[in-house]
């Protein structure tokens, strides 16, 4: 039985850890051949390994989606060797915490720069070929903290909210050429990526009261759950959703 991507070909940043590593393999999982990049081309091959260990494919890069020649590139060599590129999932970030006087400018550069300035150009490197095969799947890890205000996170909280408008932006001026954008907007999943947090907070042992007493549903997200709503944007069961801030997060906005 074939997977709701069998035949597509994805790109995955950030594709190492966490969220984007199992949105790779899931992926992957449904058929589409995945392009697994990574700042740490060590995790870029390991994802790529176990994706081909379960028998899948894929094909592993290292880039550092700060250098917009090396994602560029990067863009038009997958096109040009499998034709096409179906789905972009620009998840690569950073999480910097503090309030106004403790962040620095060059801090929040950073984040401007890793949480909305990458996913901009390489939604745009991608948009050509989509456009020349009648569509395709855009989507941009934001955050939940796109969708509410976290005390003490400005930098963050701050670039996450403008990748969510930037999304929607681009799907309203795209939607006619089926080309399809979507936020996924995750919230608290138990991965390395939630040290600012956990700094914040003064420690794990806070960090896991926050989420067992703040949460609605009191737990902490898998990878696996917020790698289910990743397939559902990047496949045709979304075929009719674009602009969409898919929030993930046991009910933490509310």
């Amino acid at each position: 039985m074939n997977g709701c991507l069998e035949g597509r070909v994805v790109l995955v940043t950030g594709a190492g850890s966490g969220i984007g590593r199992a949105g790779a393999i899931a992926m992957a999982g449904e058929g589409a051949l995945v392009v697994v990049t990574d700042l740490d081309a060590g995790l870029a091959e390991a994802t790529a390994g176990a994706i081909t260990d379960q028998g899948g494919r894929a094909e592993h890069r290292p880039l550092d989606v700060r250098d917009d020649a090396a994602a560029r590139t990067l863009v038009d060599e997958v096109r040009a060797r499998h034709g096409r590129i179906d789905v972009l999932h620009s998840h690569a970030g950073v999480q910097i915490a503090g309030r106004l006087e403790e962040v620095t400018a060059a801090q929040m550069d950073l984040s401007w720069q890793l949480n909305v300035r990458s996913h901009f150009v390489l939604a745009q490197a991608v948009l050509p070929a989509m456009r020349s095969q009648g569509g395709g799947s855009v989507i941009v890890t934001a955050s939940n903290s796109g969708c509410q205000y976290d005390r003490g996170m400005i930098s963050y909280a701050t670039t996450k909210h403008a990748a969510v408008a930037m999304v929607r932006q681009m799907a309203a001026d795209y939607a006619r050429e089926n080309i399809r954008f979507n936020a996924l907007c995750p919230g608290f999943v138990d991965t390395p990526f939630n040290a600012g947090f956990e700094r914040q907070m003064g420690g794990r042992e806070r960090l896991e009261s926050y989420v067992r007493d703040t949460i609605p549903m009191g737990r902490w997200a898998s990878p696996e759950e917020i790698a289910d709503g990743i397939v559902f944007l990047a496949s045709d069961r979304s075929s009719f959703v674009t602009g969409l801030a898919l929030v993930i997060d046991g009910g933490e906005v509310l």
